[in-house]
């Protein structure tokens, strides 16, 4: 099922939007598990708790006035998540080819000045479109990780480790694309999928990623200068899963 999320200022088009969503899923084209409305930006960003294309955002562009605040959000929402859906509801259709720029990789735009009619056929395309290739675009070697408080999935390949965040009961997962943190704990994610290796208390890796290890730091080495730390007890082990 899908988690929907809405960035508009404007409570009018907040209406419209919600409307035209319960519409699709009234008709049985889509579910939803959770449906979230924000006028904040940082309200919208602190509300993402999950990752994978089951998420969905309609981004108004214009926020507050500044006029393309709808895309920095977006860009904030694709280094987090590579694989989310990213719609603009905007009568800014003339900022479309700042998609590329701010490379956000959007699914449409939808213009707020159609007819009712026709603003409803939009959103109901884009979401039973989403809807229909929930898992189906993420690489048949996704990394799932589900719990009371999230659900994730990346593509395997693209995790590079996971380590215990400062902040408590959660974890923090780098990949090639960036960054992510959501509710979990180091030991739950180890027991979750054969593939990774508990290089310490404090950190999961993945073993196919690792491009160099420092005995003398106990240090694991990946791409793009990231690193963390590998207890002495479990280099011996770890240096068997990269020679597999």
């Amino acid at each position: 099922m899908l988690n929907i999320f809405i960035l508009e200022d404007d409570f009018l088009q907040q209406t419209r939007l919600e409307e035209a969503i319960m519409a699709c899923t009234e008709d049985g084209l889509v579910r939803y598990k959770r449906l979230e409305i924000f006028g904040k930006p940082q309200q919208l960003l602190d509300a993402i708790t999950e990752a994978g294309n089951h998420q969905f955002f309609f981004l108004d562009i214009e926020i507050k006035g500044e006029e393309k605040k709808g895309m920095e959000i977006a860009r904030e929402i694709r280094t987090k998540d590579p694989n989310a859906t990213i719609v603009f509801v905007t009568t800014h259709s003339e900022f479309m080819p700042l998609t590329y720029k701010y490379r956000v990789a959007a699914m449409d735009f939808i213009d707020k000045g159609l007819s009712d009619a026709d603003y409803k056929e939009a959103v109901s395309d884009v979401l039973s479109h989403a809807y229909q290739n929930i898992d189906h675009t993420v690489a048949e070697d996704a990394f799932v990780f589900k719990n009371e408080h999230s659900h994730v999935q990346v593509p395997f390949s693209d995790i590079l480790y996971f380590e215990t965040s400062p902040t408590v009961h959660k974890v923090i997962l780098t990949t090639k694309k960036g960054h992510m943190e959501f509710y979990g704990k180091v030991s739950e994610i180890a027991k979750s999928d054969d593939r990774l290796y508990q290089s310490h208390r404090a950190y999961v890796v993945n073993p196919e990623n690792v491009t160099r290890l420092d005995k003398t730091t106990n240090t694991v080495y990946f791409e793009g200068d990231e690193s963390c730390f590998v207890s002495r007890m479990k280099v011996k082990g770890l240096i068997e899963r990269i020679g597999k």
